[in-house]
């Protein structure tokens, strides 16, 4: 690893610098690349158990901002291209999504295939606002769950750091 990401990395470990790396963190999970974020914030809390809610609304909101980057790439690659074909799977799939709207954005939270639904729905142009609603729900529905339920099952996790 080149030692200024070492550096970088070991800077951002640092307690006072914890939120930021969440919310780095969570917006970059949120794009294209393979990234989660939970570790950062079930860590952080771990660590800083007066976090615990900062940690959830700082993940949700920079999860929700990749999201919103996703829907805006798909947006403009509708705009990009004038005609696409498409299998019957991948029919079948806009047909579902745009029968459901700016409401499938709630499924954002999935991994592997929530990222990609929000580019699906900047693509299809579903109004942006819902979208963003719907995405930052789930997400914090995922973040919540998750962080609460990882706290219980390793109640003793930080005590050995």
């Amino acid at each position: 690893m080149p030692d200024w990401l070492h550096h970088l990395l070991q800077l951002l470990a640092l307690p006072e610098y914890g939120l930021s790396t969440v919310a780095v963190v969570s917006f970059v999970s949120a794009t294209l690349l393979p990234l989660g974020s939970e570790p950062a914030v079930f860590g952080l809390v771990k660590l800083n158990p007066d976090l615990f809610w900062p940690a959830i609304l700082v993940a949700t909101a920079g999860n929700t901002a990749g999201g919103a980057l996703d829907w805006w790439m798909g947006w403009g690659t509708n705009r990009a291209v004038e005609r696409v074909r498409h299998s019957r799977v991948h029919l079948k799939a806009l047909e579902w999504l745009e029968r459901l709207g700016p409401k499938a954005c709630l499924l954002s939270w999935l991994p592997g295939i929530g990222d990609p639904l929000c580019a699906v729905a900047g693509w299809l142009r579903m109004p942006f606002w819902p979208c963003l609603g719907y995405m930052a729900v789930g997400k914090f529905l995922r973040y919540l769950v998750m962080t609460a339920g990882l706290l219980h099952a390793f109640p003793g996790a930080a005590h050995g750091l």
